[in-house]
């Protein structure tokens, strides 16, 4: 499975450097808000935990990881309800998109990714259409590791891990089945180990392999769509290669 980070990865590096301030904040208190709704202890809720540890190392404001927290906890009715959807489609050169939001007007969030995929070539399609394509994993990172890898590696195998992999800028991916994920996640945290993403992800069964040019034009889409303030993850079948990722950093 290595390799599926790889558009994460740079997109983490780019990070809050290339959003705007506001955008960002709006999609991190979304985070905040629907993490808590597990709890509002980020001691027990790993999930909430990682949340405000993003805000935070992104300077969002105290007030507003606060106001994000009760929201989600219940304590504050103020501000909208928000929903997860899921959106399937297509993208330029028949590439495979599953686009996750967060939104308190389904209506107005449909429409704007029709209006993305359309502009670009692309289309919406029904529940399903593209799902089917992908497997549903439970997905942990750590850029850096405090414990001998062999260790981890036992560590996360009897916590119910499929796969471990060391990549070669050190970063250390976990994938593992859904309903695993909390039992993973509270052996990392018992652990005392830091963890830089932690989600579930549409990992593709088959990647798509497409020229420099095409997969640039297919990165514009998913940078579109990403920069839509309801959009939270956005996973795709095409293959990033080295040259693009080289590309992309310049």
């Amino acid at each position: 499975m290595s390799g599926h980070s790889h558009w994460a990865t740079i997109k983490r590096k780019k990070g809050a450097g290339d959003a705007k301030r506001g955008q960002l904040f709006t999609k991190l208190a979304k985070e905040i808000t629907l993490a808590a709704r597990d709890g509002g202890d980020p001691d027990t809720n790993f999930r909430l935990r990682l949340a405000i540890d993003k805000a935070r190392s992104n300077n969002m404001p105290k007030d507003s990881i606060d106001r994000a927290l009760k929201r989600g906890t219940g304590e504050s009715k103020d501000g909208a309800v928000f929903e997860e959807v899921v959106y399937e489609g297509y993208g330029p050169k028949g590439v495979a998109l599953i686009i996750e939001c967060v939104t308190e007007n389904r209506n107005r969030t449909v429409a704007d990714v029709r209006h993305a995929l359309s502009r670009a070539g692309g289309n919406m399609g029904e529940s399903g259409s593209v799902a089917w394509q992908f497997q549903r994993k439970a997905y942990f990172m750590l850029e850096e590791c405090s414990m001998d890898f062999d260790s981890l590696f036992e560590l996360v195998l009897d916590a119910g891990a499929d796969d471990i992999e060391q990549n070669d800028d050190g970063t250390i991916e976990i994938f593992a089945e859904v309903e695993n994920f909390k039992s993973i996640s509270d052996a990392l945290m018992k652990a005392g180990l830091h963890v830089a993403e932690a989600e579930l992800r549409y990992i593709p069964n088959q990647e798509m392999e497409l020229s420099k040019e095409d997969t640039l034009q297919v990165l514009r889409v998913v940078d579109a769509l990403d920069e839509m303030d309801d959009t939270e993850h956005i996973f795709h079948n095409m293959a990033v290669s080295d040259e693009v990722l080289e590309a992309l950093e310049e």
